[in-house]
């Protein structure tokens, strides 16, 4: 059923930096716009990029208040610009994934029971245990993570079960150093709730659920049975699993909004909200990914997303709960070295010039000669190794490429590498595949027509700015509409703007990346076992 054209439908991004907020129509054009910088219009928390680095350097937090305070501020803000919240049918947001709150005793009867008189900040100002939760850029918990996989027999079996080995920053090993290191204020804790869930609470006027998706970055949910594993909740800290109430699916309807913004805001009491999820989960759905689709942001570092039916955990990279469909899966990977390394290699092979940079892959082949280069600036994520390794078509290593051959070998590895670890984790090349490129190196054609031949699949460009936004928005309604007529979340953005062929890949190029990508995972192996 198509959503009438006047009624709208709210995407929130509580993200690290800024609030974030996007209005779409029925006809899923963008109508507002408008966000809340933490630092510069809350200054009297004192953050730096919404932050507080603490004095160890690994310990990183935020004010609860901050994003509570910063909510009053830009709903007051959309008043002010005109904007009718009596028309917005649903809702449902986003929020930086891995972060937790922990509401205090009592917090449940104060969010179900909020003055519209008072601001939500003037009304919450008790109901954390935990006045500055940590957040993902966290690194401080490397005990408890360390713990944790010995616990459950390896980080094997953390894979198998959650998706992702035990990382300092997931949420997890945050909440077993709370309850280590405070005890009280863990006892204090009524209800934990991420970061994304916690927002959606205040629009509700209760406890949200956590959803599925943003659930499996905690090392606690068991993706496959969607249901917290109890051997993950022993491990983290007692009582747990009823601390965090149980999971639902990411489309879920949660209710409809609170009547304090009912009677403040002018909301229509039959606004829905829809469970909210990570920020990296609604930019999947801003994207508007589809089976078989694999995105590319190609920026300082580089992220892949992919839609995955089949997941296969591994050590490297992580597997999620797909957002939008919850019998499907989502895969993430992330790798340090992006933009920063094909700037170093222009700016050393091509006279600094992308214009030359091109030109090198244009007067070289497909499959460069059978060489193959890494090039690991810094310590790469995926896979750990640092170093550039370079090897001919015998695989011999090798000191040196020609400037061009070095060009075409830098791309060529990267893509081939991410290709290889998105397979790992279940991505599959299917007829009516996808690559979508975003980010900085997506405007330059040549690079694009390496990334086409590797993955052998079209790539696609799109423009995704602010795509947890957007894609917050576009769950708003899907989940309003796969609740009255079950239809899928491709049929709810069909009519979105497409994103634009940009090439295709090269018909001799298939033979030629899949004997080279079986290469190159004897040659990272290699590597990893050297190191």
């Amino acid at each position: 059923m198509a959503a009438p054209e006047n009624s709208l439908y709210l995407g929130f991004d509580f993200s690290t930096q800024q609030l974030k907020v996007m209005a779409i129509d029925g006809t899923l054009t963008v109508v507002h716009q408008s966000n809340v910088q933490f630092d510069s219009e809350l200054p009297e928390f004192k953050t730096k990029g919404g932050v507080h680095i603490h004095a160890d350097r690994l310990t990183v937090t935020s004010p609860v208040l901050m994003w509570i305070q910063a909510l009053d501020l830009l709903l007051d803000k959309m008043k002010k610009a005109g904007f009718d919240f009596s028309l917005v049918k649903a809702l449902s947001g986003s929020g930086q994934q891995h972060g937790s709150v922990y509401w205090s005793t009592g917090a449940n009867h104060t969010l179900k029971h909020l003055d519209p008189e008072k601001s939500l900040g003037q009304l919450m100002q008790e109901s954390f245990a935990v006045a500055d939760s940590p957040v993902w850029m966290d690194s401080s918990t490397s005990p408890q993570c360390q713990y944790l996989e010995s616990t459950l027999g390896g980080a094997t079996t953390l894979v198998d079960i959650t998706g992702s080995r035990a990382y300092e920053r997931f949420t997890g090993s945050q909440i077993a150093k709370i309850q280590q290191t405070r005890p009280d204020q863990y006892q204090n804790t009524e209800r934990i709730s991420l970061v994304s869930s916690f927002a959606a609470s205040l629009f509700l006027g209760a406890y949200a659920a956590i959803d599925y998706s943003d659930g499996s970055g905690m090392n606690l949910l068991d993706i496959k049975t969607r249901c917290w594993s109890e051997v993950c909740l022993e491990a983290t800290a007692p009582g747990l699993g009823k601390l965090l109430g149980a999971p639902q699916p990411s489309t879920t309807v949660l209710g409809c909004v609170s009547p304090h913004f009912v009677a403040r805001h002018g909301f229509s009491e039959d606004c829905s909200v829809v469970a909210f999820t990570g920020d990296n989960p609604a930019s999947f759905a801003g994207m508007g990914l589809r089976e078989g689709d694999v995105a590319l942001s190609l920026g300082t570092s580089d992220t892949v997303f992919s839609w995955i039916r089949d997941p296969r955990p591994a050590l490297e990279g992580h597997v999620f709960c797909n957002p939008v469909d919850w019998q499907s899966y989502m895969a993430l990977l992330c790798f340090k070295n992006g933009s920063l390394t094909r700037e170093r290699v222009r700016n050393e092979c091509a006279e600094g010039s992308w214009e030359v940079f091109s030109t090198a892959l244009r007067d070289t082949p497909i499959g460069n000669h059978g060489n193959i280069g890494f090039y690991f600036d810094v310590m790469e994520i995926t896979p750990s190794a640092v170093g550039v390794h370079r090897f001919d078509c015998h695989d011999n290593r090798v000191s040196g490429f020609s400037a061009q051959v070095q060009v075409r070998a830098l791309l060529e590895g990267q893509f081939l590498s991410k290709r290889l670890h998105a397979e790992r984790l279940g991505y599959r090349i299917i007829p009516g595949s996808r690559v979508l490129a975003t980010g900085g190196a997506s405007s330059n054609k040549d690079i694009l027509q390496v990334l086409s031949d590797v993955f052998d699949a079209p790539v696609y460009t799109k423009d995704v700015a602010n795509s947890a936004c957007l894609g917050s928005a576009y769950r708003a309604l899907h989940g309003l509409e796969s609740v009255e007529s079950g239809v899928p979340f491709s049929d709810v953005v069909k009519n979105a703007m497409e994103p634009k062929l940009a090439v295709t890949p090269n018909p001799r190029a298939k033979e030629v990346y899949n004997q080279m990508l079986k290469r190159y995972a004897e040659l990272e192996d290699r590597i990893l076992q050297e190191n």
